[in-house]
């Protein structure tokens, strides 16, 4: 059998929910074994995405490869329906490199549950692995009612590894918070979910994305529905001002859970606006962009601003990102294929610095004996006691900031050429988040690293070697990535010209 013949989507989700239900399995007494087997399950899952990668034509990267087309619900016309273009592609990647970094750094701590838990622990486990899984069909779903299922079913994992994983009194205020906007923006979907079925040509295939594209042809109507997308995805990507839910839960989260739910899971907002809202609604997309590139300015010097009051580490890095994704929105709406093949690489490199900055953040945290580790005022010195460890964090924080030779400069600078070409006063005032970041940035490191020393620190506790095979991947993918740029964007060009045809075909 021939590797093209293998449903290689479905077998790279696959695996990790095997391993989560044989964790779940696991009676306490052999629970010490949970980490092993979980790691195993991951980094095959990361194997079967290499294969992807190896076997995915690049000539052909705004074409969906790997597809898989199943009837699944046929009175309804749902599908089980996956295949990957670029763009889906280099998302998929990015989430099966990420899990098995978290599951090692946490190899010996997590989220408030100590080492001897060990039936608590399998159970944080299985639920990283099961959201893996579903993070793999988000991005390769084809069909606009798996999309709905999987984005709503993400929820669930996410939810516990806050409330019942997470620290802090209020983890259960932050969990709660981030279910009830994730909610209401899933209800939002589904009533606009249904009017497109009803307005598309139904059928046992007719919630596929390529049955439901053109479908709309009242332009009201057309207006409507892609609010009722739009809306849910501004939540999860997510948008000033439905913003808030993202400081409270990276605050309570494990850093570990932050990772994955700031660097992939928030993915999904600015993925569906550029593979759902962009083909499906074209010129509600363009009646919209005005509005929409104003918030995306908002949320980049918002974010910013913010950013730079904070007190917390976490909410600092979740406030980034509220910058962060201002940046990738803009790009996505510039309705350029230079902006949105930038904004697709920025959604990839903002989760390979973002989630080494959580990360870091958790290393950090570890080296405490502080009863409010998060804070920021509690350190200074560390670079004297930790030089690895500063050094790392310093990578990370200038790779947020767009440093050149870090691969997240290609993308914002591609992000900022296209949006002057859109309007130079569009492009003068997101630069100014440019500027902010640095401030941000620089200053939290002076805060924790510079000066002398605190009294609450260990003074010989560097990173371990654990600790830097978990820093070193990210790294050297940011540095590859920021000199060889073309690695990444020869899968995300094409789909990006494909997106601007589209828009442009709608009028």
């Amino acid at each position: 059998m021939s590797i093209d013949s293998l449903p290689l989507i479905t077998i790279t989700a696959a695996i990790p929910l095997v391993a989560a239900v044989v964790l779940w399995l696991l009676p306490a007494t052999v629970a010490r074994v949970a980490r092993p087997i979980a790691l195993t399950a991951s980094l095959v899952t990361l194997g079967a995405g290499v294969v992807m990668v190896a076997s995915f034509d690049t000539s052909q990267s705004a074409t969906h490869q790997f597809v898989e087309t199943y009837r699944w619900i046929e009175p309804i016309g749902a599908s089980y329906a996956v295949g990957v273009d670029g763009v889906g592609l280099a998302l998929v990647i990015l989430s099966v490199l990420l899990v098995p970094l978290v599951i090692l750094a946490a190899w010996k701590e997590h989220g408030g549950v100590t080492v001897g838990s060990g039936s608590r622990l399998r159970h944080y486990l299985a639920l990283i692995l099961v959201l893996e899984t579903m993070m793999v069909l988000i991005f390769a779903a084809r069909d606009v009612f798996l999309f709905y299922v999987v984005f709503e079913a993400m929820l669930i994992p996410v939810y516990f590894m806050i409330g019942l994983f997470g620290h802090g009194a209020r983890r259960r205020y932050a969990a709660i918070k981030f279910l009830l906007f994730s909610l209401v923006g899933g209800l939002i979907m589904l009533i606009a979910m249904i009017a497109l079925f009803i307005t598309g040509p139904g059928g046992a295939e007719g919630f596929l994305i390529s049955s439901l594209t053109g479908a709309v042809e009242n332009p009201t109507l057309e207006k409507w529905i892609f609010l009722g997308f739009f809306i849910p995805f501004a939540i999860k990507a997510p948008m000033f001002p439905v913003h808030t839910w993202l400081p409270d839960t990276a605050q309570h989260a494990p850093a570990g859970t932050s990772v994955l739910l700031v660097g992939v899971l928030d993915k999904v907002g600015t993925f569906g606006m550029l593979t759902l809202c962009l083909p499906l609604f074209p010129n509600a997309s363009q009646w919209a962009a005005p509005t929409i590139i104003i918030l995306a300015l908002i949320s980049i010097i918002y974010g910013a601003l913010l950013a730079l009051g904070q007190r917390d580490l976490m909410r600092l890095i979740a406030y980034t990102s509220v910058s962060h994704f201002g940046f990738i929105v803009l790009g996505i709406f510039t309705f350029s294929s230079a902006g949105i093949s930038g904004s697709a690489f920025y959604m990839v490199n903002h989760g390979l610095s973002t989630g080494l900055m959580f990360l870091v953040a958790g290393f950090l945290f570890l080296r405490s004996r502080s009863v409010t580790p998060q804070h920021i005022a509690e350190y200074g010195g560390m670079q004297r006691v930790t030089p690895v460890l500063a050094g790392v964090f310093l990578v990370a924080g200038l790779s947020a900031l767009s440093m050149p030779g870090l691969s997240t400069f290609i993308s914002e600078i591609t992000v900022l050429i296209a949006a002057f070409d859109t309007s130079p006063w569009v492009a003068a005032i997101a630069a100014l988040g440019v500027i902010l970041a640095a401030l941000y940035i620089l200053l939290t490191y002076q805060r924790i690293f510079t000066g002398p020393p605190p009294a609450n620190t260990e003074p010989t506790a560097d990173l371990t070697v654990r600790e830097k095979v978990v820093a070193a991947p990210l790294i050297a993918v940011m540095l590859l990535l920021g000199f060889l740029p073309g690695l990444a964007l020869s899968y995300l060009s094409e789909p990006a010209d494909v997106a601007v045809t589209t828009v442009q075909g709608g009028n």
